[in-house]
């Protein structure tokens, strides 16, 4: 497929969600690539600027570098069916459901893709019984937010209170989930196909927002060090993880594998960060995939309705 054939493109970046500012980092980095591949791209932020507007500018495509709600909930991409403008990515259902953690998990468990477990919390719940329940280290985490926003790592049962208004303050769904001990792996997802995975190191706590976008001793490990075979299957059921949820296109599946090698699955992201510390252009790089050829592939899997991401095999 040539730069002509891709047509006029949209970016589409910023929006109006708490991750606005990695998604115009990821944007315009996506904007200059397209560029240098001669595609014919305009930046578009959906925040400043009506969908009348890409109506009226006749756009042939849309690639979705928006983040969190608004632009990885499905929102958008229920509107760009409407107007049948092909995007990138997953369809409305695998964007809506990946973007849900605790639903994301329900389908997981129904289907047989192991991850930790957790609980949903409301103002009424009891924090001290969860606490016993599920047990000590915990994750508390908004349902519907990305790039570790509004996460906790919970060590003592007295600070459950903090971290869950933390969570609350970000989405009306809260979580709390079993901490897994071992290995964060995460595995990026171009059309059939898992790329390398990469091993995430960080002093802090967890591999939060810090750890993600500014700090500088956060260590990216590709090869990941597992054995070819160990990593094939985690890459198969990345894939998988992936599939069951309805995604397609690309994007990424987050994990960790614990002390004994199991793999725990933690979420699906529909439209991942493009910025310089993003991990999906760090996997693709090893296989060597450069950036601007990374986000011309992206664009010519855009699709509308039509698409392969409910295959479950």
């Amino acid at each position: 497929m040539t730069a002509r054939d891709l047509g006029k493109v949209a970016v589409l970046l910023g929006g109006r969600s708490a991750e606005r500012a990695v998604s115009l980092k990821s944007g315009e980095r996506v904007l200059a690539a397209l560029k240098g591949r001669n595609v014919n791209a305009h930046a578009f932020d959906p925040k400043e600027r009506g969908i009348d507007a890409l109506i009226a500018e006749r756009f042939d495509r849309a690639f979705i570098a928006l983040h969190g709600r608004y632009g990885e909930d499905g929102s958008i991409q229920g509107a760009l069916e409407l107007l049948g403008i092909p995007y990138t990515g997953s369809g409305v259902l695998g964007s809506a459901l990946a973007m849900d953690k605790w639903r994301t998990k329900l389908v997981w468990q129904a289907c047989g893709v192991p991850t930790p477990r957790s609980e949903l919390l409301t103002s009424a719940s009891d924090l001290a019984a969860v606490s016993e329940r599920l047990g000590l280290p915990l994750m508390v985490k908004p349902a519907n937010e990305g790039s570790s926003i509004g996460m906790t790592k919970l060590n003592r049962a007295r600070d459950f209170g903090e971290a869950y208004a933390l969570a609350a303050n970000y989405d009306s769904t809260v979580l709390a989930e079993c901490y897994v001990a071992g290995t964060e792996l995460t595995a990026g997802v171009l059309g059939d196909e898992a790329l390398p995975l990469i091993r995430l190191e960080t002093p802090r706590e967890f591999y939060d927002y810090e750890a993600k976008y500014a700090a500088t001793d956060t260590r990216y490990i590709v090869p990941c060090g597992l054995p070819p075979d160990a990593e094939r299957a985690i890459q198969d059921e990345s894939l998988r993880a992936f599939r069951v949820l309805g995604c397609s296109g690309w994007g990424r599946v987050d994990l960790m594998l614990d002390e004994a090698g199991k793999p725990y699955f933690l979420e699906v992201n529909t439209s991942p960060g493009m910025t310089d510390h993003s991990l999906v252009p760090m996997a693709a790089r090893h296989a060597g995939i450069p950036f601007e050829d990374l986000c011309v592939r992206i664009l010519e899997l855009a699709q509308t309705a039509d698409r392969e991401g409910a295959r479950v095999g």
